[in-house]
């Protein structure tokens, strides 16, 4: 044990007593890259203005930043079994804080573009290495509401972070968005030194380049392609085509090679567990679903109710807010009753309010979208977080850096994908319309209407694959 202690393991009582001050170190640092990955998006008109640029190149921001995320997150499986809990936490935090610094008092585009991805980067590590320590130290009959906290995070951060951008960018300028996160992760810095600790055991796992080469042309192609196919309008274009189909054989190529290696940088031997297959599934479809609501929303609402983007932000806060709270209670619930009832009933709700959100047109009212978009959200929270603890639960404890790393990797792919499918869906609707019944003002606002509910119905139909596959779905109580 003194060797232990002396590299930085605590032993299991002091752990059990501490887990809650390692966890919201954790949660605070999540928080900050999750919002990180939305809130800029308000500022997207001004810095056009600023760095006298345009839209397809400060897109970048967030593209970047998601590229990023999907190139690193599949390595974080690799570095959680090489490095030690503390030492990864600390890095991230450093490459968050650094990124984000930088983002704050960036002259230039160049400058502001390096900022998101050395953000990004710390995003990448973080993420995955707090669903492993919350596997780690809660027994399995209390991860519901451990894991609840981090889905809090995971959904609100996102969906909050529009509404404090607008607050943000109507009185002061863009550097703040940045310049506000910078001491919620020095406070996450400093609990983290603190109470951070080693909570599983470093394997001398083989660093194979080829792996990361395969890794990074595999999901950053698909990455890139779909984000590509939102700015374009179309799926029928060589880039987007070459860039996904270059990206799915990385993909292949990367899990044959994991295949014949003896200690591979990722196990596939997670998917040979059917209830994790079932919540990874899940967890990509709802939050394909997430991600392009928090797109066609805030542009039905700007575009077509004509609302400041203060005002639009404040409207889908009150979602937000009461999805922090259910986030939390569908965990205690999850713990107590398990997946078999809540995560359908969860869905159900979810199809309700998509149902009745894609009948939305110019006249529908805003508080219309409110109440739907708060059902919506608890329907979420009662189905995304228990479906993916009730996988992991599934895996014996060697698997839990490869299944968190497949969880995130495959939600942040899920996300872009999620958010250009989305988009392309909308500007083919509208296009397609104006084509038809002619070039107008009209028909264009028209258009755009019918764009958004061809693209909102494409979500109701993500939610109802989600639900078919919540039948299949059995309650594990064992650990492994």
């Amino acid at each position: 044990m003194k060797t232990k202690e002396k590299e930085g393991y605590m032993d299991s009582q002091k752990l059990y007593e501490q887990r809650n001050q390692i966890i919201a170190a954790f949660l605070v640092a999540a928080f900050i890259g999750l919002f990180n990955e939305t809130a800029l998006n308000m500022a997207f008109a001004q810095l056009i203005v600023d760095f006298n640029t345009d839209a397809s190149t400060i897109q970048w921001l967030t593209t970047g930043y998601l590229l990023t995320l999907g190139i690193l997150v599949p390595l974080s499986g690799f570095l959680m079994q090489r490095f030690t809990t503390r030492h990864l936490f600390i890095v991230s935090l450093l490459f968050s804080i650094i990124g984000t610094g930088v983002s704050a008092i960036s002259p230039t585009f160049a400058v502001l573009l390096t900022g998101r991805i050395i953000q990004a980067i710390g995003a990448a590590i973080i993420l995955p290495l707090m669903m492993q320590v919350v596997l780690m130290i809660y027994p399995i009959n209390q991860r519901g509401a451990a894991m609840g906290k981090i889905g809090l995070v995971i959904i609100f951060a996102p969906a909050i972070g529009p509404t404090i951008a607008g607050f943000v960018m109507e009185h002061f300028s863009w550097h703040y968005i940045f310049l506000m996160s910078l001491p919620f992760l020095f406070i996450s810095f400093i609990l983290g030194l603190k109470f951070v600790q080693n909570v599983s055991d470093v394997h001398p796992v083989k660093f194979d380049v080829l792996s990361i080469i395969l890794s990074t042309i595999g999901f950053g192609g698909v990455v890139y392609g779909f984000s590509i196919s939102g700015k374009l309008g179309t799926f029928i274009s060589a880039e987007v085509m070459v860039a996904i189909g270059i990206g799915a054989i990385g993909i292949i190529l990367f899990c044959l090679r994991q295949f014949k290696m003896d200690q591979p940088m990722l196990n596939l031997k997670v998917f040979s567990f059917p209830m994790y297959n079932i919540g990874l599934l899940m967890v990509i479809l709802v939050h394909m679903t997430i991600l392009a609501t928090m797109v066609l929303l805030p542009i039905y609402l700007q575009n077509i109710l004509l609302l400041a983007p203060m005002i639009a932000g404040l409207s889908l806060l009150p979602g937000g807010v009461i999805n922090a709270f259910m986030a939390v209670a569908s965990g205690h619930i999850f713990d107590r009753f398990g997946p078999r009832v809540m995560v359908p009933v969860g869905l159900l709700l979810e199809i309700v309010a998509l149902f009745a959100l894609r009948t939305i047109d110019a006249n529908t009212s805003v508080y219309f979208i409110v109440v739907f978009h708060i059902l919506m959200f608890i329907g979420i929270s009662l189905a995304s977080m228990p479906a993916q603890t009730n996988g992991l639960n599934q895996l014996p404890r060697h698997l839990y850096p490869d299944g968190t790393a497949f969880m995130n990797t495959l939600q942040q792919v899920a996300g872009a994908i999620g958010t250009a499918v989305s988009i392309t869906i909308m500007s083919i609707s509208t296009a397609n319309f104006v084509k038809v019944n002619g070039t107008t003002d009209d028909n264009t606002f028209t258009g755009s209407i019918i764009g958004v509910q061809h693209a909102l119905t494409f979500a109701l139909v993500l939610a109802i694959i989600a639900l078919v596959l919540s039948f299949f779905m059995k309650h594990v109580q064992e650990e492994k």
